[in-house]
């Protein structure tokens, strides 16, 4: 049976977004990037919510922009090979191979999935995320905490769920980002 991963970049503070629904202090160095490269090969599928689909489409096309560096282009190869899921009730048709979109995220139809994959799954998006923690799908929480405060914005975890959960793996980086894998208790 496949995991099903949350994965998240986030402020101190607890944020994806700040109040604005910018991001840029998120991006990544190259030894962060690299590091989230190798955490995403084994992955099959990506659960995504409209707009954080509309933010990863990118990759379908990255590798045409010029000067891209290698380790960009290597997540971009990685996340083309990969099946996507959009849930949404605004987005009819995928612009991206490999996607499919479903109107409403089915916890049953996600555990399913689970059991057929032999990859594992990640589920992107803090609004679809908070629907596969609330319904206790994900097995894995993967948080880069960047060395911001935002002060507000889009939340990271949910508010109003109660979950324990065990350190199972941590890492720093140069620039003072700090990896923590956690798994439920």
């Amino acid at each position: 049976m496949a995991r099903l991963i949350y994965s998240a970049i986030m402020s101190l503070d607890g944020y994806i977004a700040d109040a604005d629904g910018r991001f840029e202090w998120a991006a990544p160095d190259e030894e962060v990037h690299a590091f989230v490269n190798e955490l995403e090969r084994p992955v099959g599928t990506y659960l995504y919510g409209r707009r954080m689909y509309q933010t990863m489409r990118y990759w379908e096309t990255a590798h045409t922009v010029a000067n891209r560096r290698p380790v960009s282009l290597d997540f971009a190869r990685i996340w083309q090979a990969a099946d996507k899921i959009v849930y949404s009730t605004t987005l009819q048709t995928p612009d991206t191979d490999r996607t499919r979109v479903e109107s409403e995220f089915d916890p049953v139809q996600v555990r399913k999935l689970k059991k057929a994959a032999d990859r594992d799954l990640t589920v992107g998006g803090a609004r679809l995320a908070a629907q596969a923690i609330a319904a206790e799908l994900v097995d894995e929480y993967q948080l880069f905490v960047v060395p911001v405060v935002v002060g507000g914005g889009t939340r990271a975890l949910p508010d109003q769920v109660r979950f324990d959960l065990a350190l199972a793996e941590e890492r720093r980086f140069g620039s003072g980002t700090v990896y923590l894998r956690y798994r439920p208790a």
